[in-house]
């Protein structure tokens, strides 16, 4: 068969022709003994795999998945990269940001050391704020409540 025919017969088989392209198919379509042939398999393939559903998991096998200390480390371990990595972005920002009093020797260190040091807890205590955030929005308010 014609690959032109191919393409249009998928195409058929999904309603995506333009109404010419229609057409001419079914043209072909009438005089075309194999092209009728295709064409059944594909609307027979088209219901099969319409009829298709994914089969949910059991939630025994979720429930597993979710107890798992594999799944944990790779979460903690997750929520560790994350939270060092900001930090340690906002930190470069921070210095970007103090360069000029960084850079000038007639700051006090005790300056420098003070404004450094609260800032990197101020970052820390950001992160820390916005991952508790995270974590209490995902989570179900009223498991503990009893019916």
């Amino acid at each position: 068969m014609d690959e032109r025919w191919k393409q249009l017969l998928a195409g058929y088989v999904d309603n995506e022709l333009t109404a010419r392209e229609r057409v001419e198919f079914e043209q072909e379509l009438a005089v075309n003994a194999e092209l009728q042939r295709e064409l059944k398999e594909f609307n027979r393939l088209k219901a099969v795999t319409n009829q298709m559903k994914y089969a949910d998991l059991p939630d025994e096998v979720w429930e597993a998945y979710w107890q798992s200390l594999y799944r944990k480390i790779e979460r903690g371990a997750g929520w560790v990269l994350t939270s060092v990595g900001a930090i340690i972005l906002l930190v470069f920002g921070l210095l970007q940001v103090f360069s000029k009093l960084y850079a000038d020797p007639t700051s006090p260190l005790w300056l420098k050391l003070g404004l450094t040091l609260g800032s990197i807890g101020v970052i820390i205590l950001l992160v820390s704020l916005i991952r508790e955030r995270f974590f209490a929005y995902k989570r179900e308010r009223y498991t503990e409540v009893e019916k």
